[in-house]
């Protein structure tokens, strides 16, 4: 990219299953806090020096907030006017990807993203099924997980990809959780664990799956370069971007394939000069809600072949310590909420970049990739490229 956009602070809470004890608004502003305490800058209309955060996008999704206009409330709750707002009704990474282009259009210089969702304080599987026709698909049922389970069913058949193969992304993933003290459900299982957990809607299993709820928040803030420069020692630098989305009704797609990742990520590829992914980027953040969208969602990055998400995940190449590291963080299965796992793919790259993920961080990283995704079975795919 010819100009440039800059994360300068990142900030994010424990991912838990329920925050009962707190209001939307009170998860939101503990993020927020993070973010502004990291990048060191605060709100232009009381910034004393007149630089600060000019804009807000809010990533959220009425039927889970249950109220419309769901959005409104963020400047009255931390205390700051006068500044633009937007709301981005989808997965943190368009937010990022909009506030990346509110800057480069030169209309402002700090904007403020943040994430919140409360899966605690809704139906989940009825908020999802409103994503789908209303005529022919909602009367059946169909939630993320039904349609993703078609997914996986069409994937495994079409390449060959074993539950074993599966179940490997779900233990590498919570496992390295571990490391990572944000994360919702660390834990140390095998494959048999995995195997021997109740069944959500075959093939797909309880710990082959994200925690069935989620609760939390992530804020990003970006900066134009020359205000980067002058507020942090350590930017990360937004290197690429690119975004597809594919058919909505599922039949229209084949979906053991994801051609709008693949597009997706051709076009950030473009945009950062990168030809070789696997070779010349150094951590991936990706949002993989089950097992097996980490293995197709490693081949529509072309870390590897059609069908050969299965081989890549048992070289080792995706592991702490191989050749690309894949959520290093434990990503969606350890624990984020719909919406904010974007948003934790990015901050979770930001940090690996400035050297800050603590016990998760990948050596020498000087290239990461941001991913997430919106909509039934991938439909709509969102790259963000970030390097130092």
């Amino acid at each position: 990219m010819k100009n440039k956009v800059a994360v300068i602070g990142v900030g994010q809470t424990k991912y838990e299953a329920n925050k009962s004890d707190m209001w939307q608004g009170d998860v939101a502003y503990a993020a927020i806090e993070k973010a502004l305490q990291h990048a060191g800058v605060t709100y232009k209309d009381v910034s004393p020096d007149g630089v600060g955060i000019e804009r807000i996008l809010t990533t959220g999704e009425d039927h889970f907030i249950g109220k419309t206009c769901n959005a409104f409330w963020i400047h009255h709750y931390l205390g700051a006017f006068g500044l633009a707002q937007d709301n981005v009704s989808g997965d943190g990474t368009y937010a990022v990807y909009h506030a990346v282009l509110d800057i480069l259009s030169g209309h402002y210089d700090i904007v403020l993203v943040v994430s919140i969702t409360k899966e605690s304080e809704t139906s989940r599987a009825a908020v999802e099924n409103c994503m789908f026709d209303h005529i022919y698909l909602q009367p059946l049922g169909f939630d993320s997980l039904t349609a993703s389970a078609l997914q996986a069913q069409r994937y495994m058949e079409k390449y060959g990809i074993s539950p074993e193969q599966c179940a490997r992304a779900a233990v590498k993933s919570r496992r390295n959780a571990r490391n990572n003290p944000y994360a919702q459900e660390p834990l140390d299982i095998d494959v048999d664990d995995v195997l021997s957990s109740r069944v959500l809607a075959s093939p797909i299993r309880l710990l082959d799956s994200k925690p069935l709820v989620s609760d939390g928040a992530c804020a990003i803030i970006l900066a134009s370069e020359a205000t980067a420069r002058k507020v942090t020692d350590k930017p990360v630098w937004v290197k690429g971007v690119g975004n597809c989305y594919d058919a909505h009704y599922l039949g229209d797609r084949d979906l053991g394939d994801c051609d709008s990742l693949v597009a997706a990520a051709q076009r950030a590829y473009r945009l950062a000069g990168i030809s070789n992914p696997l070779k010349e980027i150094d951590v991936a953040e990706i949002s993989a809600e089950y097992g097996y969208q980490e293995l197709l969602w490693t081949e529509g990055l072309g870390f590897c072949g059609r069908g050969e998400g299965g081989k890549l995940l048992d070289s080792g190449a995706t592991a702490m310590g191989g050749e690309l590291p894949v959520n290093p963080s434990g990503g969606v299965l350890a624990g984020n909420p719909l919406q904010v796992a974007g948003t934790a793919r990015v901050a979770e790259a930001a940090l690996q970049l400035r050297g800050e993920a603590g016990d998760r961080q990948v050596k020498n990283a000087g290239t990461a990739l941001a991913h997430g995704f919106y909509g039934p079975c991938g439909q709509s795919q969102c790259v963000i490229i970030l390097g130092n």
